[in-house]
């Protein structure tokens, strides 16, 4: 005997399983790989900055317009890191959730290299006049945006543009004031696991069990790589190296390394004549390292190790845009940063 299924009767068997899962869109590559994570086997997040990308250069397909369009919710490091994407979402429905601010974020501004202490961390700018309790919004203090709702955080009292943090400059961001490459601390990652399976399950409380369970075992693994890294970068404290830009900053205080100094200070725009000639007279005679950088030109990196005997290191990729994009990339980023840094400083 055979047995027939309308379409419309298998339509509707089908459909709610999947529309329970939120269409997810992504920024960065690292951020993609948490939020892939977190989702598991119940779905699969889009990724805008895919392999080769640029943030500072980037411009969206249509293709990508109409995706965050019609996203449940985003998940993005924020306007500090990319500008143009606080633009596309203009207007748009559906949730955000911006990294930076969610609450406990570990932030510093450029140049803050130090080694510091998340547990009395006396700089964290996520805690700064974001405080919604009183507006009724149970994940305001996550740094969930309702983008229907008016919360345009990039208008409220803790404008970084007012505080000398100009983030405006090439489409991008501003190497000045708040450093926003904080996923390169693993700790703000393990952080961001928690606050996307929240929000995933405000979103698809039918899943919230499943959401938890991916982002406690995502977060034990990666406090597990952490341990890792941080025995194995030991050898690399107290040997200063210079990067291509500055990006590093998170790492190098989470891990406790030196960064003495970059060769440009903002991803798109070329180094100084004086300032390449200060790096130059710096570096003289002195047996560092130098890392050239994913996509942009190593040339001018090579050229300043000839000219002041310092050693030219691999290429060092802090966005993971030469990396496979995935849940297995926050983890491969880390290893490779690491691995990138000890070829070079391990004495």
């Amino acid at each position: 005997m055979r047995y027939t299924i309308s379409v419309a009767l298998a339509s509707l068997l089908a459909g709610p399983a999947l529309a329970e899962v939120p269409r997810v869109v992504t920024d960065l590559p690292p951020v993609h790989s948490l939020v892939a994570q977190v989702m598991g086997d119940l779905g699969e997040p889009d990724l805008l900055l895919g392999q080769g990308a640029d943030p500072h250069s980037f411009q969206l397909r249509p293709s990508q317009a109409r995706a965050l369009a019609n996203a449940d919710l985003v998940v993005w490091i924020g306007p500090e890191m990319t500008r143009w994407l606080e633009r596309a979402l203009e207007g748009r429905k559906g949730e955000e959730l911006r990294l930076m601010q969610v609450e406990g974020t570990h932030l510093q501004d450029f140049g803050e290299g130090a080694a510091h202490d998340h547990a009395e961390d006396a700089h964290d700018h996520a805690d700064e006049g974001h405080d919604h309790a009183g507006e009724g919004h149970d994940h305001a203090d996550e740094g969930h945006d309702h983008a229907g709702e008016g919360h345009d955080h990039a208008d409220e009292s803790h404008d970084h543009a007012d505080e000398g943090h100009d983030h405006g400059e090439h489409e991008g961001h501003s190497h000045t004031g708040l450093d926003p490459h904080a996923w390169l601390d693993p700790e703000n990652a393990q952080l961001w696991l928690a606050a996307v399976a929240r929000e995933l399950g405000h979103l698809d409380p039918g899943n919230t069990a499943t959401y938890t369970a991916n982002a406690e075992a995502a977060r034990a693994a990666l406090a597990e790589l952490d341990r890792e890294t941080a025995a194995r970068l030991e050898q690399a404290q107290n040997q200063p190296f210079y990067v291509f830009h500055d990006a590093y900053g998170y790492f190098a205080g989470h891990y406790g390394l030196t960064v003495q100094g970059s060769v440009s200070a903002g991803d798109a725009a070329a180094p100084g004549a004086a300032h390449l000639a200060d790096l130059r007279a710096e570096m003289a005679g002195t047996p560092r390292c130098i890392f050239p950088e994913a996509q942009h030109d190593a040339k001018l990196a090579s050229q300043i190790a000839q000219e002041t005997g310092a050693k030219a290191g691999p290429a060092l990729d802090p966005s993971g845009s030469t990396l496979e994009p995935g849940p297995q990339l926050y983890a491969n980023l880390i290893r490779g940063l690491a691995d990138g840094i000890l070829s070079c400083v391990a004495p």
